[in-house]
């Protein structure tokens, strides 16, 4: 069974690997408690690149916190959406290259960032 969610962690501010990862474990126990699941099975997840989440360390500190409960098991499946930027001066979406953060229509440097921030549980499956 697939269950979407939105807890998104961009109002939370930058978190240590090991505190989001709690929270991930936490907020999906108490989603899959609401639905009387026995087994969480995956866990997806949307990380963009400009948080400085390192995928490895999720994974590890997850596998060491989920020990003995119903995600023990999870698969954690990451959405990596890539930095996209626009220009507030002429609006065209662009991706950086080398972190040059200018436009590269007019050259403008004011810009909006419009993904590669994200950070939060898509969804999870259970049984």
């Amino acid at each position: 069974m697939l269950y979407l969610l939105a807890i998104d962690y961009n109002e939370i501010g930058h978190m240590h690997e090991l505190s989001i990862t709690q929270s991930i474990l936490s907020l999906t126990l108490e989603q899959a408690k609401k639905v009387n699941a026995n087994k969480i099975t995956k866990i997806n997840l949307t990380i963009g690149e400009l948080t400085g989440i390192v995928e490895e360390c999720v994974r590890f500190y997850f596998e060491l916190l989920s020990k003995d409960t119903i995600a023990a098991q999870a698969t954690l499946s990451f959405d990596k959406p890539p930095t996209t930027l626009r220009c507030r001066q002429c609006a065209t979406t662009f991706s950086p290259e080398n972190m040059a953060w200018a436009c590269p229509n007019c050259g403008e440097p004011k810009i909006e960032i419009i993904s590669g921030r994200e950070c939060q549980v898509s969804s999870i499956e259970v049984d």
